[in-house]
């Protein structure tokens, strides 16, 4: 390939340097850099020009920078648009599938980052540690068996989607307190959820009714949007705790703030919102029995580190023309072979 084959956008910064250092190493890749300040006109003279795009993290992005179809439409040399971590819901796959345009993203770089942030969530519910810390910064006069926890050894688990984090999830919390893990996950065969560490439940109203604790790690599609809501929670335990560090809108949050409100459920946390971040008003940050943080389950100087690698590293075998080994939609790789060699001048290998 020739000098600067091609031209990969993105804004402001990676996820990590480290990405900048390794696709500096390769003259055929064009990086251009894009700053949200700059005026609109001159950032979509670069886009219109570019064939890869790294898009920004959904909490940083703002319009018109989503991937969606008026993205596309003022693009037309696009071929491959990568998420900077394992969620891609800022993109129209179908969209992208109808152009030739491969996604992708990067699973499993935050993994241990979200598992423990998930396990941390269960521990500091069950053991009430953020209550007893707000009661005593107020300077009560405390009743320390007010704030009796429980052990989580023992207990069942139940985790919705056991792919990368969920699969860490589980290994936790079974190795390090002996839990029961079940899973829902429809697209997993009984066999494989067991090789990730937990028994495949078939009916999601099954797993809420045996769990003490229901932690969400499936990807925000339209399938998973409010899969969360009065229903499902009037079937989890009282006693049980809903815990979401994935993404926000598979929960409802009005039905999530009745439930609590009512003492359907034990209490909840939540590192994932429709908005974010949420406004201090929001009716979750008001309950008692709720924690929650502003989406940094996935995000620890290690993670960061691990997103931006795996992002560059992922580009340049875009660049060479290969598989990218976290293609989300494979079923556009023949219009995008097409469209890669009219517009690179040579034609991608077949999916591996």
């Amino acid at each position: 390939m020739s000098e600067a084959a091609g031209r990969l956008v993105y804004f402001e910064n990676w996820a990590d340097p480290v990405a900048e250092r390794i696709l500096g190493e390769r003259p055929d890749i064009g990086l251009v850099r894009l700053e949200r300040a700059s005026p609109e006109a001159e950032n979509w003279a670069a886009m219109s020009q570019a064939h890869f795009y790294q898009i920004a993290p959904r909490t940083e992005l703002r319009e018109p920078w989503f991937g969606d179809a008026p993205l596309l439409e003022r693009c037309p040399h696009l071929l491959a648009i990568s998420s900077t971590g394992a969620g891609f819901d800022m993109v129209d796959v179908q969209a992208c599938t109808a152009k030739g345009v491969i996604v992708c993203h990067q699973a499993g770089s935050n993994k241990e980052a979200v598992a423990e942030h998930a396990l941390g969530f269960m521990i500091a519910l069950s053991k009430r540690i953020a209550l007893s810390n707000r009661a005593m910064k107020k300077g009560a006069d405390l009743d320390r068996f007010a704030f009796t926890g429980n052990d989580l050894q023992g207990k069942t688990l139940g985790i919705v989607g056991i792919g990368h984090a969920g699969s860490r999830t589980a290994e936790l919390c079974k190795l390090a307190l002996d839990m029961e893990v079940l899973a829902y996950d429809p697209y997993l065969a009984a066999d494989e959820i067991a090789r990730r560490g937990a028994a495949k439940i078939d009916e999601l109203q099954e797993l809420l009714r045996r769990s003490d604790f229901v932690s969400v790690h499936c990807p925000r599609t339209s399938e998973t949007i409010n899969m969360f809501g009065r229903g499902e929670f009037a079937s989890m335990k009282p006693t049980a705790y809903f815990i979401n560090t994935a993404r926000g809108g598979i929960h409802n949050e009005a039905e999530l703030v009745e439930a609590l409100a009512k003492r359907q459920i034990a209490g909840a946390a939540v590192d994932v919102f429709l908005q974010e971040p949420p406004p201090p008003d929001h009716p979750l940050l008001a309950l008692d029995n709720v924690i929650a943080t502003a989406h940094t389950a996935g995000i620890t100087e290690e993670s960061l580190r691990a997103m931006a690698s795996y992002a560059a590293r992922q580009w340049i075998a875009i660049f060479e023309g290969r598989t990218p080994p976290r293609l989300v939609n494979p079923e556009a790789w023949p219009l995008y072979c097409e469209r890669f060699e009219r517009l690179l001048g040579f034609r991608p290998t077949p999916l591996s």
